[in-house]
């Protein structure tokens, strides 16, 4: 096992607080994915066909801008990235992430929580982002740390 980076994205706190856990865990560092805009309430409404979320989840080639690109992924052989499910897959945030940066020869494993939902189409739909000798395989969704040591 090399040195290990935690990336996550959370919109309502419940994914930053599974990565506080997971970090601790596996004694890797951790990076927060931060949108340029953050998502308000009135965005995440997903019964709303007009919020922020629902829009850029309708459209699979939209990439919300990130804060930042200072995760510094040349310094990781793994990479455990979080999220939570929208619409049955990762948000399309996290493609903006893998999009920023070499994952050449990298692992990534994707956690994820939800209300609900599995991975669905995740993995297929992060596979584009990420060149293809990167790793990439789902862990779990809604787990806690002891679920990622088989994955690492």
């Amino acid at each position: 096992m090399g040195k290990i980076l935690v990336a996550y994205f959370s919109a309502s706190g419940k994914t930053k607080r599974l990565a506080e856990k997971l970090a601790e865990e596996v004694k890797g560092d951790i990076y927060e994915i931060k949108p340029k805009v953050p998502y308000t309430k009135e965005d995440l409404n997903w019964m709303n066909k007009n919020s922020r979320s629902s829009l850029e989840m309708k459209d699979k080639s939209f990439r919300p801008a990130v804060m930042d690109n200072n995760a510094n992924i040349q310094d990781y052989d793994e990479v455990l990235l979080g999220f939570p499910i929208w619409w049955y897959v990762a948000p399309t945030i996290i493609n903006t992430f893998l999009e920023s940066y070499d994952f050449s020869g990298k692992k990534i494993v994707l956690f994820a929580t939800s209300g609900g939902s599995g991975f669905g189409n995740t993995l297929r739909e992060l596979k584009v982002s990420v060149p293809q000798d990167t790793q990439i395989e789902e862990a779990f969704v809604n787990g806690s740390a002891n679920d990622i040591e088989k994955y690492i």
